[in-house]
């Protein structure tokens, strides 16, 4: 057999594209070719699999191997066509299953010893290969867990490529070899943060509960030592579990990251990056292969920028667009990736450098232009797009009085369900689910409230107080706070709550 054929995944972000991976033999000088507009990384496999399969005990053909992957207008890199491209190399001199072999999709890198070593983003290219009908995926055993959580397509773990080829029915007397270890990188699931330990922030809890169930952004503006940090880490413990799609997505994107996978996790990720990262950090990049960056890796949970003056300017600019669309796109020479970008956005912030300006006892030594530069940070563009805006002080007492409000995370868990199940019972007819998704046109159209509750909306809008988008994002908060009262229709006191909450509120 001079022609063998096989599969391979190359990934774009999350999407993935099957490469057919064919292997032909001709008789000229021996040489190992590489075609289909392979990357550096992938132009070397050949080097790789002659040493793999040469310490294997398995022979390549001594002979001119063309190995061609199509379609070859797609751009193709990294190592994970390591496996492919050996087994439809050494298919067309060794007997194997022609069928089975071009009837499997093979993702991993090897080793000069002829260990599959595991390589990241195995969850989505297993995805990309259920869904073009393949049932059959050959990975390293490093990643089985990853490739296991995809149901309905038989997935063979494998430590070396000599138990590849015996899995496709040929012959082989390497012995097997202990399988690499996949890296521990990541620092796990922590247990959500119990929001009844929150003390004297009453007001600042209900507009967490509202953001929380809205799906809204967040900005709190305050002194050191408010509170900020605590109720932000507080808010994916109130989140709604991550239905199966959602789940599925956060950890295709953990696993392009190079985390290990091993479970589909409910709970909604937490990324909180320092105020020195750049704007790739942020959004994402990369030489070659594009990573995601923060933004992508909190898509369907919360994204918390601590200490919100301290970015520089052009990084938080950068999450205007990915806010407004739900989708970051990323383009570099040659490469083009799309990531999701459906996070809850929420910022903290000093009121000044020192973090004392109008703060009752508090004594600000800051220049006024220092504190202009320092809360002209938040541009006017980005701060259009935050729904909720909470002005935060002191807290000026250490234990919960006997009257005071404390909710607990179950208590908010379940308030936030029963009004994400009101707005989904009243946007049944339409794709959304969620207030912070509907759009203004059908706020204003089909949804439109009557003239006389949105006029204080009208009003400001007249007196250029407020912009459409904030127009539009004020209903959405009043649509929230509606769902958490169990109001049917928009009232008066919905809208009159959700411009307290967008203007700030005094606690």
């Amino acid at each position: 057999m001079t022609l063998a054929r096989t599969w391979a995944v190359a990934l774009s972000g999350l999407h993935g594209d099957l490469v057919e991976v064919e292997a032909d033999v001709s008789s000229q000088t021996p040489e190992f070719s590489i075609i289909g507009l392979a990357d550096k990384a992938l132009g070397e496999a050949g080097r790789r699999v002659r040493g793999a399969c040469t310490n294997r005990g398995l022979d390549l053909p001594k002979r001119r191997i063309t190995v061609n992957l199509s379609p070859a207008s797609l751009p193709k890199r990294g190592s994970g066509f390591d496996v492919a491209i050996a087994v439809a190399a050494l298919a067309t001199s060794i007997r194997m299953d022609a069928v089975r072999v071009a009837q499997t999709v093979h993702i991993g890198e090897l080793g000069l010893d002829g260990r599959l070593r595991p390589v990241p983003g195995v969850l989505p290219a297993v995805v990309a290969a259920q869904r073009a009908g393949y049932r059959r995926v050959v990975v390293p055993a490093a990643n089985a867990a990853e490739a296991g959580l995809i149901g309905d397509i038989e997935v063979f773990a494998a430590s070396c490529l000599a138990e590849v080829v015996r899995w496709h029915g040929g012959a082989s007397d390497a012995p097997d070899l202990e399988p690499v270890a996949a890296p521990a990188l990541g620092g796990g699931e922590d247990e959500p943060l119990e929001l009844a330990d929150v003390v004297g922030q009453g007001d600042a809890v209900d507009a967490l509960v509202v953001a929380a169930a809205g799906g809204h952004h967040l900005l709190m503006s305050g002194p050191p030592g408010a509170g900020k940090t605590m109720l932000a880490r507080r808010l994916p413990g109130i989140l709604p579990p991550l239905d199966d799609e959602a789940a599925l997505s956060v950890a295709s994107i953990r696993s392009l990251s190079g985390e290990a996978v091993t479970r589909l996790s409910r709970t909604p990720p937490f990324e909180s990056p320092h105020h020195g990262a750049t704007a790739a950090a942020l959004i994402g990049g990369g030489s070659g292969v594009v990573r995601p960056g923060a933004i992508a890796r909190a898509s369907e949970g919360v994204l918390f920028l601590d200490e919100g003056g301290e970015f520089p300017a052009s990084v938080l600019d950068a999450l205007r667009q990915p806010l407004e669309n739900g989708v970051i796109q990323l383009h570099r020479s040659g490469v083009a990736a799309t990531y999701p970008a459906r996070f809850q956005l929420v910022v903290a912030t000093n009121p000044c450098p020192c973090g004392q300006y109008g703060v009752p006892g508090g004594s600000c030594e800051c220049a006024p232009q220092a504190i202009r530069r320092y809360t002209r940070r938040l541009s006017g563009p980005l701060l259009d797009r935050i729904d909720i805006d909470l002005r935060l002080q002191r807290v000026s007492t250490a234990r919960h009085e006997g009257g005071a409000r404390s909710v607990s995370s179950e208590r908010a868990r379940h308030i936030v369900a029963e009004a994400r199940a009101r707005a989904t019972r009243r946007w049944a007819a339409t794709p959304w689910r969620r207030n912070a998704d509907v759009p203004g046109t059908w706020l204003r159209g089909p949804a439109a409230p009557s003239p006389e509750v949105v006029r204080p909306l009208d009003t400001a809008l007249r007196r250029g107080a407020l912009t459409l988008r904030g127009y539009d994002r004020l209903l959405r908060v009043a649509w929230t706070v509606a769902d958490i009262a169990g109001h049917d229709e928009l009232r008066s006191d919905d809208v009159g709550r959700a411009l307290y909450l967008r203007r700030g509120a005094g606690v």
